[in-house]
């Protein structure tokens, strides 16, 4: 009975310890590791290495243009803030306009790395400097129009035609047809644009507390009903949207709440507040409405 056991727990305990790899003798084991540097294989994955680090190169030069593109845009929309107070109007406009220039030269580089490629390989690393250009520049219309810029407007802007003819246009692929080989181009996608309108409202809800603040009665009226219109316009969109359409519609909805709700303060008690105060109050109301946000 004893051997019986002691038989059966042999077999069992050899057919754990046993690998598949123990059938094969040890040198065949490491077969693989002397490889012939200069076989077909060995080859073409260094062909894919070079390839491989060549777009991992253009896509970290790529993220360093697009935080440049963001931190100029977001320096020419603190600029265009100071036109609720400071006198001369013009002067801003012309200095946002100056900046605006810059970013594009600076969204120039962007095109020229994506020559020839597949700009949705790329998109991420661009879209966060594309949606606060869009924010900055669609800011900057509304400012000079009070209406929405468009996206076409937009891409028309992102045209560029270089007036150098040497160094740059020999990077530059040679099969190309009836494209000159100077000009560039960088196109706003529809995700891009819609991501910075959604931006633009939190501006526009500063501007507008910030107009108040100054005893610009009128503009709180024309934002809200700006507002209205693109709050719209998105509720048409809904769920459809791509994910982060859908999380920006919660933050346009607040917008609009704290500037309808400055309108109506302005419209119901305007002339009860003196107009150093407007601002205070309405920057109380909008901590109200914050704080029941949260709670529901």
């Amino acid at each position: 009975m004893s051997n019986k056991e002691g038989g059966g727990h042999g077999r069992g305990s050899g057919g754990f310890r046993k690998r598949k790899h123990d059938n094969f003798p040890h040198g065949q084991r490491r077969e693989g590791k002397d490889v012939n540097s200069s076989s077909a294989v060995m080859v073409a994955f260094k062909l894919f290495q070079q390839e491989l680090d060549t777009r991992h190169d253009k896509y970290e030069r790529l993220v360093k243009l697009s935080r440049d593109i963001t931190v100029e845009s977001k320096r020419t929309i603190f600029l265009l803030h100071r036109i609720t107070s400071a006198p001369d109007v013009e002067e801003i406009m012309n200095e946002s306009e100056s900046k605006l220039e810059a970013v594009r030269q600076k969204i120039k580089q962007v095109a020229q790395e994506l020559w020839g490629e597949d700009m949705y390989q790329y998109h991420r690393a661009i879209t966060p400097g594309l949606q606060e250009y869009v924010e900055a520049v669609s800011f900057q219309h509304f400012i000079k129009t009070r209406s929405l810029i468009s996206v076409d407007e937009i891409n028309k802007q992102l045209v560029f035609i270089s007036e150098d003819t040497g160094e740059e246009n020999d990077t530059i692929s040679s099969d190309l047809d009836d494209k000159p080989l100077c000009t560039w181009s960088l196109k706003v996608t529809p995700v891009d644009y819609l991501l910075g309108v959604a931006d633009l409202t939190g501006e526009l809800m500063r501007m507008c507390i910030n107009s108040v603040g100054n005893g610009d009665i009128d503009t709180p009226f024309e934002v809200s009903q700006f507002l209205r219109q693109i709050y719209d316009g998105f509720s048409f969109i809904g769920n459809t949207g791509p994910y982060e359409v859908s999380k920006k519609l919660y933050t346009l909805k607040q917008s609009l709440a704290k500037v309808e709700n400055a309108c109506y303060a302005l419209k119901v008690r305007g002339s009860e507040i003196p107009k150093h105060m407007l601002a205070d109050v309405f920057s109380a109301k909008a901590e109200m409405i914050d704080r029941e946000e949260g709670i529901s």
